[in-house]
């Protein structure tokens, strides 16, 4: 249980209740993780699943890349929801079931390709150092181009975003399970 009760429908007010249909427009018809707890505030619900949504469902970022950022990040934060909302999905978006343990263990995973090492490297060097040197920089933008990369950085700070606010408020994951070690070992 998390630390903030899930409301019901029925609960909500009249704002809430258009906000919660919209968002579950777009999330098979559930309403959870963090939009649960946004849900309080419907105009930050409303924004928060926009720009979700933008780089989600109508980025230009190959979903297999986007979804080993997602993973990437819920990793650093240990954030249970998280891995839990996006890990099938990584999968049947052709990430490798070898790279998702390896990440869900907090290892370095062996890539077989070079775009995903290179997703990783980003993600990981701007979590741990809060930048992106001069060298993975250059590599990103001469592999990606500026546009994909500001997408990437973009959702990357959206889903630490979300990992912040899912931690912070102990969001259940369904059925209790905790699908990440407290510890990280990358």
């Amino acid at each position: 249980m998390g630390r903030i009760r899930e409301i019901d429908f029925e609960e909500l007010t009249p704002e809430q209740k258009r906000v919660y249909k919209e968002i579950a427009k777009s999330r098979q018809g559930t309403v959870r993780g963090p939009f649960a707890i946004w849900i309080r505030n419907p105009k930050l619900a409303e924004r928060a699943s926009g720009l979700g949504d933008s780089l989600r469902i109508e980025g230009k970022l190959d979903k297999r890349l986007f979804e080993l950022m997602v993973l990437v990040i819920a990793r650093q934060w240990t954030a249970q929801y998280e891995w839990y909302a996006h890990e099938n999905t990584a999968l049947e978006n052709g990430l490798s079931l070898k790279v998702v343990n390896a990440l869900r263990e907090g290892l370095v995973p062996e890539f077989e390709r070079d775009d995903e090492r290179l997703i990783y490297e980003i993600v990981t060097e701007l979590g741990e150092s809060k930048t992106i040197g001069p060298k993975t920089y250059d590599r990103a933008v001469a592999e990606l181009g500026e546009d994909l990369l500001i997408e990437l950085i973009t959702a990357a700070g959206y889903y630490t975003m979300v990992a912040m606010v899912l931690n912070a408020f102990e969001a259940a994951v369904p059925g209790g399970s905790q699908p990440l070690s407290k510890a990280t070992k990358t």
